[in-house]
């Protein structure tokens, strides 16, 4: 049995649902961003009492097939930013279809009706959290951000991050009030 989470973005997310799951004495088969494999067949009474506790700790599960394919998309473009941007070796459409065995332009519409905004908005959007994140640590040169975020140059990740934020990286840079969103409220 399989069941779809939304919410999760992150190793430590992936991290507290195991842990969470196997303090109610359910030990899952596997545990990745988005799902938990499980060997039985849970029982309403646990599923309800699941859900209460991964509401409480800012998780949800995810029932319907079009939430479930969204949550997929979303959580595609949060790894491939997150931790495997470079890697890309095709454009982001070719790898959300191949990824998900589904014709893109499908995707792409479902996407845009229930989230009210597009595929690449919402993947230039987490890249821009990125950057953020990473002008804040102070360790990369923007150079360095640029290549390792998959920008095709400084120019054109600086642009793009005008364009979002209303500033440029530098001026970003030195603004150390500002907050980063987190990437749930994207």
């Amino acid at each position: 049995m399989k069941l779809y989470i939304k919410n999760m973005v992150c190793s430590r997310c992936k991290m507290v649902v195991k842990s969470l799951f196997e303090n109610m004495g359910i030990n899952p088969i596997a545990v990745e961003l988005g799902e938990v494999e499980l060997k039985n067949d849970i029982q309403e009474n646990q599923k309800q009492e699941l859900l209460k506790k991964l509401r409480a700790i800012g998780f949800d599960l995810i029932d319907d097939k079009k939430s479930k394919i969204i949550d997929k998309i979303k959580t595609l473009i949060i790894d491939l930013v997150q931790n495997k941007n470079n890697d890309l070796k095709t454009n982001l459409s070719d790898y959300i279809s191949q990824e998900l065995h589904q014709d893109y332009n499908t995707l792409s519409n479902l996407f845009s009706e229930v989230e009210n905004t597009t595929i690449e908005k919402y993947f230039i959007n987490q890249k821009i959290e990125k950057v953020k994140e990473l002008i804040i640590y102070d360790e990369l040169s923007l150079s360095e951000i640029a290549y390792s975020l998959n920008y095709s140059s400084v120019s054109h990740l600086s642009n793009q991050f005008k364009k979002i934020t209303g500033f440029s990286p530098t001026y970003f840079k030195n603004l150390k009030s500002l907050k980063r969103r987190q990437i749930e409220d994207l």
